[in-house]
């Protein structure tokens, strides 16, 4: 017998490859991090000696989702200013709190109370946008989170940088610094065509060239940005016209868009980070899932901010993203629940150009699982377990988390982070930045 570090034993297996596939009473076989099989348990246990095993009688086990688009650190704001529209929410409210108190501690904090958020929702992986970079590489690393780490650039000055230059320079230096970890990587960031003038764009898609990372870009989130776009254009067409699109580049939000702008994504290979929630509650618009997959294009899903949200639960947005996009194509069909579990996992990773690595449940792919116990009340009977996932369970039924066959979450409690003193902490924050607070 083959000598294991890891034998997980659900209930049911679902690998996401191939799309649909629901296995029962199958194994997963990990090893040094890495899935070395996927098989029948009583094969498994004829085959392999693991030196633990994990017993999963009533669960789901899947491949651990993958937050297309969030800014972590902004959990400290959460509920600071709801009820408005994009752009006075952004200019009268979140952009003067954050020039009031942003820093790498607040950063750090805020971070490291979104990964608790994150990790107890099923969030292995998570494609971060948010000043001083380095917090999110900081605690990513203690939390043993995946992370894709944003290298923000603005057109003016914030408290992490004076402009656009100095944004892109710390980028390439944070970037030089991770070269080698295993599980962090970064990706240029660009807030939006409103906030980023053309000459640094172009700077940004060199770079991009020269060191085979992506660009991460809020588009087309709202009506009143395509409207004003510079120079009167579309802010997709200049974005085409500066060559930013690519297949190394994800569009968040894309609310506001027109068949050829359709097309042109799925012609570019343009990923879409699509945050049903946020849309909503900003009341920015609908992304049309259900053409833009049609057309080809490949749609991930993200929870956006804690701020515009207002919660990190990437099961709760995949259930939204499926009935939101059947009411905006008047079609019952449209993002099923095998297309819903695959938007918030491989689709996620294949922007992220890690679906080699993750997102899915097959040999040689790295450990990044989450098991769902569907014993509750909730989620009984059990017909289809793909429905039951998408439609019915809820993030308390995460009992387990791994990345790369490390646990984060052991039945149900957190095993890297303390959720306490993340809590005191944003106590902390929260009696500096309400309304009437002193310095």
């Amino acid at each position: 017998m083959q000598t294991v570090d890891l034998l997980l034993a659900p209930r049911w297996l679902v690998p996401i490859e191939p799309s649909g596939v629901v296995l029962d009473d199958h194994a997963l076989v990990v090893d040094a991090g890495r899935i070395v099989a996927v098989l029948p348990r009583a094969e498994a246990q004829m085959r392999y000696a693991p030196r633990q095993t994990v017993e999963l009688p009533t669960h789901a086990l899947m491949p651990g989702l993958v937050n297309l688009h969030t800014h972590a650190a902004m959990s400290l704001l959460r509920g600071i200013a709801d009820d408005l529209p994009l752009m006075e929410w952004l200019q009268n409210h979140i952009w003067p709190a954050e020039g009031a108190h942003l820093s790498l501690p607040f950063c750090e904090d805020g971070v490291r109370l979104a990964f608790a958020e994150m990790i107890r929702s099923g969030t292995t992986c998570v494609n971060d946008m948010y000043m001083f970079p380095e917090a999110t590489v900081n605690v990513a690393r203690e939390a043993g989170l995946r992370a894709t780490v944003g290298l923000v650039v603005f057109d003016f000055p914030t408290p992490w940088g004076a402009g656009p230059d100095e944004y892109i320079h710390k980028g390439l230096e944070l970037h030089d610094q991770l070269r080698g970890e295993p599980l962090i990587r970064t990706i240029f960031a660009p807030h939006a065509p409103y906030t980023v003038s053309d000459a640094p764009l172009r700077k940004i898609r060199e770079y991009a060239n020269e060191l085979g990372i992506g660009i991460h870009m809020h588009v087309h989130e709202t009506a009143h940005e395509v409207e004003t776009g510079a120079g009167g254009k579309r802010p997709w067409t200049r974005l085409r016209e500066l060559e930013l699109l690519g297949p190394d580049f994800i569009a968040v939000h894309m609310t506001q868009l027109t068949d050829d702008e359709i097309a042109e994504a799925a012609q570019y290979g343009v990923h879409i980070a699509h945050c049903p929630e946020s849309n909503l509650k900003l009341a920015s618009g609908f992304c049309p899932v259900g053409k833009l997959q049609r057309a080809g294009v490949n749609v991930g899903i993200g929870t956006d901010g804690a701020s515009s949200n207002n919660d990190l639960d990437m099961l709760g947005e995949l259930r939204t993203a499926a009935l939101l996009a059947k009411a905006v194509a008047s079609d019952a069909g449209a993002l099923s629940a095998p297309a819903a579990l695959h938007a918030a996992t491989l689709a996620g990773a294949r922007a992220l150009n890690l679906d080699s690595e993750i997102g899915s449940l097959v040999v040689g792919k790295s450990a990044d699982c989450i098991a769902v116990d569907l014993s509750a009340a909730a989620t009984q009977p059990i017909y289809n377990v793909l429905s039951q996932l998408v439609y019915a369970a809820s993030r308390d039924q995460i009992s387990d988390v791994f990345v790369a066959g490390k646990p984060l979450l052991r039945d149900g409690a957190l095993t890297t982070l303390d959720v306490d003193a993340a809590i005191a902490r944003a106590g902390e924050w929260r009696n500096k930045i309400r309304p009437g607070a002193t310095a």
